[in-house]
């Protein structure tokens, strides 16, 4: 079939004629007025011909005359990518000579640079091009109509942006059009001297919510009215931008992101949210608090893939909004500021009472206080017993992780892993770990609090330096010392792609230059290691190789990073050294508080990535029961591939064991996560309405060439940057500045051979920023659009200080 009439057209013949031409025919069948049209099919695009016969005569039984000849590709107008503009549309044809040109040139434009880069952004293989032939609408006015607002996301308000004319002067950006918000609830009002009436608007907005509710998403619709106030729908498409909605409680409530905490802005598999939220309620059981085993932590809320807090009972109680601010610098400025914005909002009006039970709170607390306090005294009095007694609690939390043996069962070891496999890791003080951990951190911190207007933030910065005793930066200088080992086999590690390394590793081809070892230590470590669901670097050691090929790039000796490292530690020594005469001199008391701290600090604040890193061989070995029962599913022919069951909740992976096939669940759940994968920016904090709460607050005041951010490293930086998304095969050359959405620890490796670093999201406490202080890079974090505003290789200058990133001239 070479040419179909719009009027017999489906949504299911998209893979015929393309994406619009799929949306035009539903409209149709919707009984929306339409212009009339036929479309081209694919076959006929495939052929390599155009069937000019045929698609003459569909012209004249048209009526012939001026008509509208669009594209239709096979990837266009999809749910997860619109294709806007991506190709060709001309407007006005008329004649079969001028027909036959523009259906060619229509093809032609699939293979557009701009078009194929597009596809390849989306992750589209493959797409063929029909073309849909249209009588055309002659305008008075036209527009675009959105029925969600694609800059807040808000889904109770619709954008609608109309001109005088065709429409096209919009959509190219050629005119300021009039602009409308359309509010739930709220009457259609016209703008003086628009193109547009009040009726126009509202039947405008009654076209909108029909074709959002025939297509079951927010919708970019265009349109035109013609000279006889003929209201014409020329297209529907998804509005792909918008970030999934939270789940619907009956109630306005506030989220605030809470991945970028742990360095983690890409979405967590639906097991990694189970397991996390199973897991983290036996510690929470442990110290009083009531659990509901159906869903045991319901304030950590997955939306899109990515992790929220429901922070709605906080902002509304009385009792603790007013110490919102303070707890909410953590997640920067731009967070903090859009938060405490919705205190005036009366959705959100002060109630008596607390966000929590009182009871479990004084029942937890009476558990923990006295243990943890009596921890932190004695870490601080003997930090090298303290130190002690946390190695033993890490060995001791590996010496209690106990899975299923080989002949288990699946549904043996699926009970494994929900029942007993966080059992190691979740007491109450973490099995010691806890007490020197929070010493650490007061260490860190209280000295700042203490030498107000003695030290500056640069100086206090640089007492945490080259800190020791933290498992992440020795997780690092053992990755170096592999590089140092690889020299001798220079050109094999840098000439050889990373994934082409790794199975050379495992089928026991490259030389041995100690990965073993490391494996054998640091292999449960990942970049989003707290997801279960993330392959661990003893599944897929590429990401080393690709950072050993880094370090064998540092030809400066003095920029090796041990040397760095220990340069750090030494000007952190002398710092403490200068703080400790000038506070003594004056404020004696408080200072020499300060300076006990602060040398404190050099022996315990390492210790800060301590509990996380003892909750890896729990998620490890979780990981490794989980693949065997996926594995088992397999055999059953109730998943595809073993991996399949980490886009499964726990509870869902349990109905599978019970004989429940679970392949288009999977299917369905692995779509939606690789689109989420490939979003660029993620709410920090999110209404239930859809609404991005960053983009109510007002614009800061801009500056030329200045991006602004938060202080996550103190010190300046110049040099080129460069833009990572995924640290997976990253290229870092010694020198360059890092850009990144976000970092974990599986980023930093990366930091011992970058000049600086900028990331989109952060907090001052989270991994990112409180590794580049110890490494003595400075680090600006909370840049929003950081990895869209700077491009690879422009020269910046970061001031960790300031807060402040400056994109250089030229």
């Amino acid at each position: 079939m070479q040419l179909v009439w719009l009027s017999d057209v489906d949504a299911s013949m998209i893979d015929v004629v393309g994406g619009k031409g799929a949306g035009l025919g539903e409209m149709i069948r919707a009984g929306e007025r339409v212009p009339d049209g036929f479309c081209l099919t694919v076959e006929s695009y495939r052929s390599g011909e155009v069937p000019e016969r045929e698609l003459v005569d569909a012209y004249e039984r048209l009526g012939g005359g001026r008509v509208a000849v669009r594209s239709s590709a096979t990837a266009e107008d999809l749910p997860e990518a619109s294709f806007a503009g991506q190709q060709d549309t001309y407007l006005g044809v008329e004649g079969a000579g001028e027909l036959v040109d523009a259906v060619r040139r229509c093809w032609d434009s699939l293979f557009t640079e701009r078009a194929v880069a597009y596809r390849a952004a989306a992750g589209v293989d493959d797409a063929a091009m029909a073309v849909v032939v249209q009588r055309m609408v002659e305008p008075v006015a036209a527009g675009v109509l959105f029925t969600a607002n694609p800059i807040t996301g808000c889904r109770t308000e619709m954008v609608l942006d109309a001109a005088p004319g065709l429409g096209t002067a919009i959509v190219e950006g050629s005119v300021v059009p009039d602009h409308y918000v359309l509010r739930e609830g709220t009457p259609a009002a016209a703008n003086p001297g628009g193109c547009l009436r009040a009726d126009h608007l509202e039947r405008l907005r009654a076209a909108g919510l029909r074709l959002q509710e025939h297509f079951g998403s927010p919708q970019d619709v265009e349109w035109a009215i013609d000279a006889d106030d003929t209201v014409w729908l020329l297209q529907s498409r998804p509005v792909t931008t918008l970030f999934p909605l939270p789940p619907d409680t009956g109630d306005t409530r506030l989220y605030l992101e809470f991945g970028h905490m742990q360095g983690m802005l890409r979405p967590c598999t639906p097991m990694g949210v189970s397991l996390l939220k199973t897991g983290a309620s036996l510690w929470f059981a442990g110290v009083g608090a009531t659990i509901d085993r159906r869903d045991p932590l319901p304030r950590l809320v997955p939306i899109g893939g990515r992790i929220f807090y429901d922070m709605t009972d906080f902002l509304r109680s009385k009792a603790k909004r007013r110490r919102l601010g303070p707890a909410l610098e953590v997640y920067g400025p731009r967070v903090q500021t859009a938060v405490l914005r919705m205190m005036d909002d009366p959705r959100f009006a002060p109630r008596p009472g607390l966000p929590f039970r009182a009871g479990s709170v004084l029942k937890g607390t009476a558990r923990l206080l006295p243990r943890t306090l009596a921890g932190v005294v004695s870490s601080l009095a003997d930090p090298v017993r303290a130190r002690a007694r946390a190695r033993r609690g890490l060995a001791e939390i590996r010496r209690l992780i106990t899975p299923p043996g080989p002949s288990a069962t699946a549904a043996e070891r699926l009970r494994w892993v929900i029942e007993d496999s966080h059992r190691p890791i979740m007491s109450p003080d973490l099995h010691g770990i806890l007490g020197p951990l929070v010493a650490g951190m007061l260490a860190g911190t209280l000295p700042a609090g203490l030498l107000g207007g003695v030290a500056t933030r640069e100086e206090l910065d640089t007492v945490l330096g080259g800190m020791p005793h933290n498992v992440t930066t020795e997780m690092d200088l053992a990755l170096w010392g592999l590089a140092v080992r690889a020299r001798e086999h220079r050109e094999l590690f840098l000439d050889t792609p990373p994934e082409a390394l790794a199975a050379a590793y495992a089928a026991g081809e490259l030389p041995d230059i100690g990965l073993a070892g490391f494996l054998a230590r640091y292999g449960m470590r990942a970049a989003a290691e707290i997801d279960v669901g993330v392959p661990r670097w003893e599944e897929d050691p590429a990401p080393l190789f690709a950072t050993i090929a880094n370090y064998l790039r540092v030809d400066d000796p003095g920029q090796a990073p041990d040397v760095r490292f220990e340069a750090a530690a030494a000007r952190a020594e002398r710092m403490i050294g200068t703080l400790a005469r000038r506070a003594r001199a004056r404020r004696p008391v408080r200072g020499r508080l300060a300076v006990f701290l602060m040398r404190r600090s050099r022996e315990l604040t390492g210790l800060r990535e301590i509990g996380k890193f003892a909750w890896l061989p729990t998620l490890q070995a979780a990981r490794r029961q989980l693949l065997l029962v996926g594995a088992d599913l397999v055999g059953e022919g109730r998943l595809e591939q073993a991996g399949d069951i980490m886009f499964l909740t726990l509870q869902e992976a349990q109905a599978a064991v019970d004989g429940l096939d679970v392949r288009a669940t999977v299917a369905t759940r692995r779509a939606e996560h690789e689109r989420e994968a490939r979003r660029r920016t993620v709410p920090g904090a999110l209404l239930s309405d859809g609404t991005d709460v960053e983009t109510l607050a007002p614009a800061p005041p801009a500056r030329d060439g200045v991006l602004t951010g938060m202080s996550g490293a103190a010190g300046q930086a110049t040099g080129p940057a460069r833009v990572i998304r995924d640290p997976m095969g990253a290229h870092l050359e010694p020198g360059e500045i890092l850009v990144a959405p976000t970092t974990d620890p599986g980023w930093t490796p990366l930091f011992m051979t970058a000049a600086g670093l900028v990331t989109e999201t952060g907090s001052p406490v989270a991994h990112g920023p409180t590794v580049a202080r110890e490494y003595g890079i400075p680090a600006v974090i909370c840049v929003r659009d950081a990895t869209s505003a700077i491009r690879t290789g422009q020269v910046i200058t970061v001031d960790g200080t300031a807060g402040t990133v400056r994109v250089e001239p030229g």
